[in-house]
């Protein structure tokens, strides 16, 4: 509930964060590098939204929330999802094939029957998700929390090395 409260407060700040800066060159005698950059990127916020069957293809949607987001069937290929927050969503038969989820909230999802061969799924938390039925081969789950039985039930599917990282899906779950 916490985390979900919290969630939803900073999606509603970042993008006020793009109101209140002003369109000058960064400062970086206070602290701010390029690096930082990302935070004061323009993002859409889809919290609570249809996106069925949408098509997000290759879009760079780093640190873009999805929570509570109904995403069926929708085309996420090839797509920057990096910090990405899809809580609560529902994402069934969608493809996630080649998408870059690292560092992904992904905790409560459905993601049954999804497609997530050759993704990135580093650094994800994605506890009480369901995976049944999901494609995974060459998925790279290095550092991710999953449920217990998610990893089993996925250790079972693993095969393959993602073409990005170089970790095979079996190693990465800690099979």
């Amino acid at each position: 509930m916490l985390n979900t409260l919290l969630s939803s407060l900073l999606c509603l700040l970042v993008p006020l964060l793009g109101l209140v800066l002003p369109a000058t060159a960064l400062d970086t005698s206070a602290g701010v590098g390029l690096q930082d950059r990302a935070l004061f990127q323009e993002t859409v916020d889809y919290t609570l939204t249809n996106q069925s069957n949408g098509d997000f293809e290759g879009q760079n949607l780093a640190n873009t929330s999805f929570a509570g987001a109904v995403g069926r069937g929708a085309n996420f290929r090839g797509a920057n999802l990096h910090g990405a927050i899809l809580t609560q969503g529902a994402f069934a038969e969608a493809d996630f094939q080649s998408a870059d989820l690292s560092d992904a909230l992904m905790d409560r999802a459905d993601f049954v029957a999804t497609d997530l061969r050759n993704a990135i799924l580093t650094g994800i938390i994605a506890s009480g998700s369901s995976f049944s039925q999901a494609q995974i081969e060459g998925a790279d789950f290095s550092d991710a929390l999953l449920d217990r039985d998610d990893q089993r039930l996925l250790c079972r599917e693993a095969d393959g090395i993602n073409p990005s990282t170089g970790v095979a899906t079996f190693d990465s779950l800690g099979c």
